[in-house]
């Protein structure tokens, strides 16, 4: 056996063991090991929608809690720009003295994650485990001045971080995304 013939063994060899000990060690470590899935979800806890959808799939209502005539049309407006799909605007009877307020129920969790990067994380969360639509209402309050830009969002998404499970629910079973139409 020549030297070369036997350094290529050795190589191969080397990256052989290091192959299975990075994936023992991957297997050791794995952090999804006890999560609860939707087959294992205990009766009566809702099914949350963790996943990040793009503007295109999420639904809000915009209502106004301020004294600013219109407030809710202009921030519909805006949204619908940013091509969110929006169901409904008006005005809401309670007032805020924030920036807003994010209203959803399981199946909008992931949504209003995204929509929290649009007010920079300073909008109040408002998680309603009964409740059944997709939709999020943003309620826009005394402090809101606009929406932030697409480069703070970006940035605001990267400190938020993902969605984590609430407390008492199971994670939705992912969908898989849809195909581009092509013509």
């Amino acid at each position: 056996m020549t030297f070369a013939r036997a350094r290529a063994l050795i190589v191969v060899g080397v990256l052989a063991v290091l192959g299975v000990g990075f994936v023992g060690f991957a297997l050791a470590k794995d952090t999804q090991r006890g999560a609860v899935t939707a087959r294992t979800c205990p009766q009566g806890w809702p099914l949350v929608d963790l996943q990040l959808r793009p503007p295109e799939e999420v639904k809000i209502n915009v209502l106004n809690a301020t004294d600013r005539p219109n407030l809710a049309t202009q921030v519909a407006g805006d949204f619908a720009n940013r091509k969110f799909k929006v169901v409904k605007k008006g005005n809401d009877k309670k007032g805020l003295d924030k920036v807003a307020a994010l209203r959803f129920g399981p199946k909008a969790y992931g949504s209003a994650h995204l929509l929290r990067a649009y007010f920079l994380d300073e909008a109040q969360v408002q998680y309603d485990p009964a409740r059944k639509d997709d939709v999020v209402d943003v309620v826009i309050g005394d402090d809101f001045k606009q929406l932030a830009t697409t480069t703070e969002v970006n940035q605001s998404l990267v400190e938020i971080k993902a969605p984590q499970l609430p407390p008492q629910s199971c994670e939705m079973p992912k969908t898989a995304p849809k195909a581009a139409s092509g013509s």
